[in-house]
């Protein structure tokens, strides 16, 4: 199993910044991506950002030139969000995903971003 401590959620204004982290401990041999899905009530979970263990990162469209994923070599990742929108508001789960595996293996608890005046 894969355990996660994440971390920088809250309330911001429209425009302002957020730092989600996301640290991974237990199996994490096994894991080949980490990054974050994200929900809003009444809509289904989407991909928000993700990166690989070589380094490479997909990101929504939706927050392209807004968000940026980082990680160190230790299973930690962060999520740089800049010019919050309203439309952001959701919680954002941090994933693992192992090798070979097309999906998510394992989930965190999630952290609620709330984009609000």
């Amino acid at each position: 199993q894969v355990q996660f401590v994440e971390s920088g959620g809250g309330l911001v204004q429209p425009g302002g910044s957020l730092r989600l982290s996301c640290a991974a401990s237990g199996r994490i041999f096994s894991i080949n991506a980490m990054g974050w899905f994200r929900q809003a009530p009444g809509k289904q979970r989407d991909m928000v950002a993700r990166i690989s263990i070589g380094g490479d990162t997909n990101y929504a469209d939706s927050v392209k030139g807004r968000f940026t994923i980082s990680r160190d070599a230790k299973n930690t990742v962060w999520l740089q969000m800049n010019n919050l929108k309203p439309e952001d508001t959701a919680v954002y789960s941090c994933f693992a995903q192992k090798s070979g595996q097309p999906t998510p293996s394992y989930w965190g608890q999630g952290t609620q971003v709330t984009v609000s005046l």
